[in-house]
């Protein structure tokens, strides 16, 4: 297995987890929180989505998949454009109300233009440095790294909440 198709099985497992979660849940699994300022399922498949979009894209030199198909516009949130999820309030949290399908479909395409990207790179590529604020200065291969981690990690978080929401 070469490098690009590591990469692509990785993001490939984050969908699988996402779809396992958004999978015939009930509507108000989505939203549900285990204490008044956890995280909702919605949130955190939103906001693991907006990560990998906006780093992707950062990397890719693309405009995120957000704006470009307008899924800024069908998700309606009172956030910029710009919001990832980031620093954002227990009341930004609950403002991610949106549908399952809707937070699949929006996944998908992000999965999709980040699975096209990842397939595109050589071995190469994966040592250019992308972000020169860290020391040492963060390479494409160590961003996607980062991307995978946190976006594995929220995904199993999400999986967790839905859980516990079945257990009320």
């Amino acid at each position: 297995m070469n490098h690009a198709a590591v990469l692509a099985d990785a993001f490939e497992r984050i969908k699988g987890v996402v779809h396992d979660t958004l999978d015939d849940i009930p509507a108000e699994a989505l939203t549900y929180r285990p204490d008044p300022d956890a995280n909702t399922v919605a949130w955190l498949i939103w906001h693991l989505t907006r990560v990998q979009d906006d780093h992707v894209a950062g990397v890719a030199g693309s405009e995120q998949v957000w704006t470009a198909d307008g899924w800024n516009d069908r998700f309606a949130l009172p956030f910029d454009d710009d919001a990832i999820g980031y620093g954002q309030s227990s009341d930004d949290v609950a403002a991610v109300t949106s549908s399952a399908d809707l937070l699949r479909n929006y996944h998908d395409a992000v999965h999709a233009k980040t699975t096209a990207y990842v397939e595109s790179l050589t071995a190469e590529d994966l040592d250019r440095v992308v972000d020169e604020n860290w020391d040492p200065p963060v390479t494409l291969g160590t961003r996607l790294v980062s991307v995978i981690s946190d976006d594995l990690q929220h995904a199993g978080q999400a999986a967790y909440v839905r859980g516990l929401s079945e257990r009320t």
